[in-house]
């Protein structure tokens, strides 16, 4: 399935702030995942395996380094949970980083919400408005409204993806 998202990430120490702004909104919560992401070296872009316990996916995706809102443009396999998939893939191309994360997901209509506990990175809200190419106005709309009602300024917003901070912190150590 392919798709074009609007998405932020920033750094969050007040997730009960955000838990009850996203009750407020009827938000609907799927629910807590203990997610594992793998990241595979690749000419371009970036390649996942996501192993969770609600959400399992090969994806592949590009998207610019940038603060705040950017496009992602993604290529997203739903894969059975405990796949073999992972050496197979780690043989073929070899791991950049993995990423160790416990997520809380919610939805908001076309928006998903998470609230990440990242290892060994700290706490992060994350915002992804999905949608089809040709709605990514709305979409950056949607992501700028969160922005606003979750209080987010400029100097919590990241850039990368968390394989690019753990790769980023391994480098500095």
């Amino acid at each position: 399935m392919e798709h074009s998202i609007i998405e932020f990430k920033a750094r969050c120490a007040e997730h009960g702030r955000i838990r009850e702004i996203l009750k407020k909104k009827n938000a609907r919560f799927v629910g807590e995942d203990h997610q594992v992401d793998t990241y595979f070296r690749v000419p371009h872009g970036r390649l996942k395996l996501r192993e969770g316990d609600i959400e399992n996916a090969l994806v592949f995706y590009s998207r610019p380094n940038q603060a705040g809102p950017k496009q992602s443009d993604v290529a997203l396999a739903k894969v059975p949970g405990q796949l073999e998939l992972r050496p197979v893939l780690e043989k073929a191309l070899g791991v950049m980083v993995a990423v160790d994360k416990r997520r809380e997901i919610y939805f908001l209509d076309n928006v998903k919400v998470h609230l990440d506990r990242v290892e060994g990175l700290g706490e992060f809200v994350e915002v992804e408005a999905i949608g089809k190419a040709n709605e990514v106005g709305k979409l950056r709309e949607q992501c700028k409204g969160f922005l606003s009602e979750f209080g987010i300024g400029a100097e919590e917003l990241e850039e990368g993806s968390y394989s690019d901070l753990l790769m980023e912190r391994l480098v500095s150590e």
